[in-house]
């Protein structure tokens, strides 16, 4: 047992190095960021309509070090009571249809609807199942659909600028798509 503790201790950890960082997206990005969003933080709340988790990780993502959604003046916030934007993922299943209406109705005005991936944009994988309603357009209004399967943190951060962008403006939302924010 000693042994296999000590050539542990050795050993140099098993992880993965973290993506390159893309220095003219960051300064895209961070040009968006330095402006005032409506004069405050967006609280974000995200909600898992029936999905398989892909869009959650890259979602949990947007938290971390490297995306850091934080700088951007956006959190996610653990109830909807408090949150500006829904950020919903995989198809409306018919055991979360009522659950999905329960949170938007909950949800203060003004609120947004984003629908991220391409499982929320029309069920995805999941249509025709007799358990998926279809997209998540079928059951709420939605303000930005993010597509990609799963769409990478970038593609969320500048979906989400976008959004926000359309908001201050008055103009309709865009639809985000794979590489691009705009459709």
């Amino acid at each position: 047992m000693r042994r296999l503790l000590f050539k542990n201790l050795l050993r140099n950890p098993l992880t993965e190095p973290a993506p390159a960082a893309d220095p003219a997206a960051q300064a895209e990005l961070a040009t968006a960021a330095a402006r005032p969003l409506l004069g405050r933080t967006i609280a974000i709340r995200q909600i898992d309509a029936g999905s398989c988790n892909g869009c959650e990780l890259e979602i949990h993502a947007l938290a971390n070090v490297i995306y850091d959604l934080e700088r951007f003046g956006m959190r996610f916030v653990a109830s909807p009571r408090h949150a500006d934007v829904l950020l919903v993922t995989g198809p409306v299943t018919a055991n979360m249809r009522e659950a999905l209406w329960r949170t938007y109705d909950a949800a203060p005005h003004p609120k947004w609807v984003v629908a991220v991936g391409d499982c929320a944009r029309d069920g995805g994988e999941f249509a025709g199942s007799y358990a998926c309603i279809g997209g998540v357009s079928t059951t709420l209004p939605v303000d930005l659909h993010i597509d990609g399967c799963p769409p990478s943190p970038t593609v969320l951060l500048k979906g989400l600028l976008a959004l926000i962008e359309r908001v201050e403006n008055g103009a309709e939302a865009p639809v985000a798509e794979e590489g691009s924010t705009e459709s």
